[in-house]
């Protein structure tokens, strides 16, 4: 028993005895211009010290990575998480955005270069196939001359659409011709966000 009480005693004097401080890393940047991250003062090595304030205000940089693509909740948060993807000209975005269950490394690598190709045109509009200005409009709209899905897919999608509706997009053509081009996507509602699927 009193190994025991001098046993717990021990392990409660190891854990309040102080942790060992690590060495501070300091940031410079060297004579010749270079970046320099030392554990020694910059003015020991000659260098000049960078606060780590002038580090993170590169943060604000337009050319920074996009945001993570987070699932849509609702059609108004897929609309536009396709819009930024277009106005990224980003396929892997757009790709993001898709339920790709089913499809093989293949079909999967030439959709997304067709994506690819879709990106680097205009997005003109993006509105659900159940909108009546979207059937009103139609009508003035070529047919889809354009799918995705892959016609050799052994397992077809099982889900079905929210409501059976779709996301249909316009974007110019690439054949000079300037007739808008259209592109269709079913909605489907899984784990509790809104996905599109390539429209069959």
């Amino acid at each position: 028993m009193r190994r025991l009480a001098a046993l717990l005693c021990l392990l409660m004097l190891a854990g309040t005895t102080p942790a060992v401080a690590q060495t501070e890393i300091h940031r410079c940047v060297g004579a010749d211009g270079h970046p320099l991250f030392t554990d020694q003062p910059c003015a020991a090595l000659q260098a000049t010290p960078v606060s780590p304030a002038a580090a993170t205000s590169s943060l604000g940089n337009p050319s920074a990575a996009p945001p993570p693509v987070m699932c849509a909740a609702n059609l108004g948060e897929l609309r536009q998480s396709v819009i930024d993807a277009f106005a990224s000209h980003d396929a892997n975005r757009l790709a993001g955005l898709m339920l790709w269950g089913g499809y093989g490394r293949g079909a999967a690598i030439a959709d997304i270069r067709s994506l690819g190709s879709l990106m680097k045109q205009p997005l003109l509009d993006i509105s659900p196939a159940d909108d009546p200005a979207s059937d009103a409009s139609s009508a003035q709209r070529p047919a889809s001359t354009g799918s995705l899905a892959d016609p050799f897919d052994p397992q077809p999608a099982v889900s079905a659409p929210a409501s059976g509706s779709q996301l249909v997009l316009h974007t110019t053509g690439n054949d000079g011709s300037g007739a808008p081009r259209e592109w269709r996507f079913d909605i489907v509602r899984r784990a509790g966000c809104l996905w599109l699927r390539n429209a069959d």
